[in-house]
């Protein structure tokens, strides 16, 4: 009767024994303290109006404030064929697949067994009887394993892996956003190479204009041989121009297909000029809401809290392992009586197992880890300041180049004045040619530049949209449904 309170004291004591040393071995374990952030949120933009701090966040569909209806269909095209969007809803699925594999170490394993098994020993072995005989054994069971997460270790493991999932949901946001930018500023790459083949074929004519009357005069002997040869080589100048445009619009249209998931050889872009694009008022709003606009910043986030739970995953690695086990079945010589009463057996069992010298692996895992959590502290970081920047830089943009706008077309109004007059004085012999090549010349490259300053503040708007996180709401995204 003494001897069953004798062997649990046993088992007592190697149990403390283990657990003392499980502890004394974590004291080695580097310090638990978490990085500081050390993030500096600014309390508004330097370049924002006056006003704009209290705006509302972009609407969802922001590409619609550019009043295009090609340009919406394109983005909705976009949204639902995207190869790259396709790849991270597939990175989605791995990742949610991934909290499966981890959380089922946080339930029993259990698994089913059947035996039949009949020998028969020959006649005249030391075994058997004068005639020979047969075994059989007939077995039926189930067997579970469990291993105790007392130290957190598969629990922390599971918690790293749900973060993993969720910043595979930002990815898709991420790469969903920087998708629709795309295709807007290929969109408006195409209108700006359009607009600059229709301002090149007015100049042209303008300039073959000016050339006929060169060789009227020539043949009057009121125009020298030099004059006629400029104006040719104005003339052959502006035709030239025009086969690097075609070359950009194909080109990006060929860009556009791809983007929506199109043999470019079955899609067209009708296009039409930038004059016709409107650009919305964008107002960013106080840069704090952009920690929670921006899914890459919260993609940076869920990885950060990421790597915390593997570090906390490799730090109870130190920990003794404490694992259940059990067998219950029925095992019987004939099958008749396999479940017969006699026949139920059982086993129960328990295992520690206590690290001890392992080359310092569990170690270096854990220094690993560190490693990582500080790499994707850092990540976050930068995620947050690039953010900022990236608004301010937007905003620049779209003010500046809107100036600019305003001020090129009075250059260009100017610019077709002063041709306008020049030809008119040339018809009448009162001006010479040197002057109408200059006004030529001036007005071509003012109204070059004017479709090009259209074509950086479209790209302003759009890089400001998505500067702002557009698009996305971050109450929406992590509900979404993955197919």
């Amino acid at each position: 009767m003494m001897r069953k309170p004798v062997r649990f004291l046993r088992r007592a004591a190697f149990g403390g024994l283990s657990l003392s040393l499980g502890i004394g071995l974590s004291g080695c374990i580097p310090g638990v303290e978490k990085p500081e952030l050390s993030l500096e949120v600014p309390a508004s933009y330097k370049t924002a109006a006056k006003g704009d701090a209290d705006a509302a966040v972009p609407a969802l569909a922001w590409w619609r404030g550019f009043r295009s209806t090609e340009l919406t269909g394109l983005m909705e095209s976009a949204q639902l064929y995207n190869l790259d969007i396709a790849v991270a809803i597939a990175q989605i699925v791995q990742a949610d697949a991934q909290v499966g594999v981890s959380g089922a170490a946080l339930l029993p394993s259990i698994s089913g067994s059947a035996n039949a098994e009949s020998q028969r020993v020959a006649a005249g072995s030391s075994t058997s009887l004068a005639g020979g005989s047969t075994f059989s054994q007939y077995s039926l069971g189930l067997s579970a394993s469990y291993i105790v997460d007392f130290w957190g270790k598969n629990r922390a493991t599971l918690s790293a892996s749900e973060e993993s999932a969720t910043s595979a949901r930002y990815n898709r946001e991420v790469v969903a956003l920087s998708t629709m930018a795309t295709v807007a500023n290929t969109y408006f790459q195409v209108l700006a190479a359009q607009d600059q083949i229709k301002v090149t074929r007015r100049n042209l004519a303008a300039a073959e204009r000016i050339l006929a009357l060169i060789k009227s005069q020539f043949a009057g002997g009121t125009a020298s041989q030099l004059d006629l040869s400029q104006q040719e080589a104005l003339v052959a100048t502006q035709r030239a121009a025009i086969p690097p445009l075609e070359v950009t619009v194909g080109q990006n249209i060929a860009a556009l297909a791809v983007l929506v998931a199109r043999a470019p050889a079955n899609f067209t872009v009708r296009g039409g000029s930038t004059t016709q694009i409107a650009v919305p008022r964008v107002t960013p709003g106080l840069p704090s809401e952009l920690l929670y606009q921006r899914p890459d910043v919260r993609q940076a986030e869920a990885q950060l809290a990421s790597s915390n739970f593997s570090v906390d995953a490799a730090r109870a690695a130190f920990f003794p392992q404490i694992q259940l086990t059990g067998t219950t079945g029925f095992q019987s010589a004939a099958l008749a009586s396999l479940f017969a009463p006699g026949a139920w057996y059982y086993t129960l069992a328990a295992g520690l197992t206590q690290p001890l010298f392992d080359g310092f692996l569990l170690e270096s895992q854990l220094k690993l880890a560190k490693g990582q959590q500080l790499q994707y502290l850092q990540a976050y970081r930068k995620a947050v300041l690039s953010a900022f920047a990236d608004v301010e830089k937007a905003l620049i943009a779209l003010q500046k180049y809107t100036l600019q706008e305003r001020l090129q077309a009075d250059v260009v109004a100017a610019s077709r004045k002063a041709f306008e007059v020049a030809e008119t004085q040339l018809r009448g012999g009162t001006v010479n040619l040197i002057t109408v090549l200059q006004a030529q010349q001036t007005l071509f490259t003012a109204e070059n530049n004017l479709v090009t300053v259209r074509l950086n503040k479209l790209l302003a708007a759009s890089s400001l949209f998505q500067a702002l996180g557009g698009g996305w709401t971050p109450a929406g995204t992590l509900a979404a449904a993955v197919p």
